[in-house]
């Protein structure tokens, strides 16, 4: 039995799955990239990338996302590469979600030259992908300096999600809508929580996604206590998913539970 990087075991699959050839374009070359950057972590099963590593993509869209035929959206991609990257091998989470938009939005571009002779240069991407996911599994090896990271871990801290309490995922609502979404946390370690934010993580911007402030105030929690946050939110300008995700920060911005994924909504834009 092997074990991955996260310290659990690798099943045997009787079938390999299908692999993307890089050699048929620039989505199969990007899809060919998640393939090499799931082995680098350990080859997990897409459930377990969802059950243990957080990811809140479905598992027929985390299938889907490394065959190559076709582009995955964006926020498949970053729930297939986030909690491989950054959960499993350690990768500073801003870094690689910036070089990932970078080689998704490439591969999205036309694959062909003026002409119509084929362009090469995502296979350069393909190349700097496996060079950055080598990189990555050399740094598991190695114990991480804390010096200068923008994190405040601290023994005994944790946190869970309670409950939804409006617009659990998956709800409905109309383009440009105005709505609060509201969870309950509770403070499930032995560390007091005082002033303390909800930090929204990117993208910010743009007609596909949602928009809210950048950051909320989190009320303070004694261990064992349940807070309510709440989050005014103007939905997508155009028909589709959004996701939005936060992290726990101090006043200054460095992250509490840097390891943890931490919480998000997802609603669906309607015209």
């Amino acid at each position: 039995m092997t074990i991955d990087h996260a310290g659990g075991p690798v099943r045997k699959r009787g079938r390999r799955a299908h692999r993307p050839d890089p050699g048929d374009g620039p989505v199969a070359g990007f899809a060919h990239a998640l393939l090499l950057l799931k082995e680098a972590a350990g080859d997990p099963s897409y459930d377990r990338m969802r059950s243990e590593f957080g990811a809140v993509a479905s598992k027929s869209a985390l299938a889907a996302a490394a065959r190559g035929l076709q582009l995955p959206s964006w926020e498949t991609t970053w729930e297939f590469v986030r909690p491989l990257a950054v959960t499993v091998l350690g990768g500073d989470e801003d870094r690689i979600r910036r070089e990932w938009r970078d080689r998704w939005s490439a591969a999205g571009r036309d694959g062909r030259a003026p002409g119509g002779a084929p362009k090469h240069g995502w296979l350069l991407v393909a190349a700097v992908v496996a060079v950055v996911v080598a990189g990555a599994v050399f740094a598991v090896s190695r114990p991480r300096s804390g010096g200068g990271e923008p994190s405040l871990p601290i023994e005994g801290d944790a946190s869970s999600l309670v409950a939804d309490v409006t617009y659990p995922d998956g709800s409905r609502v109309r383009v440009n809508e105005r709505f609060v979404k509201t969870w309950r946390l509770r403070n499930a370690g032995t560390v007091a929580w005082h002033g303390r934010f909800l930090q929204r993580q990117p993208p910010l911007d743009g007609l596909d996604v949602c928009h809210t402030d950048p950051r909320v105030p989190l009320p303070d929690a004694g261990p064992g206590a349940d807070v309510t946050v709440s989050v005014p939110v103007q939905a997508r300008g155009t028909p589709g998913p959004c996701q939005v995700f936060w992290k726990m920060v101090d006043s200054g911005g460095r992250l509490y539970l840097p390891q943890a994924s931490g919480i998000y909504f997802q609603v669906e834009a309607t015209g």
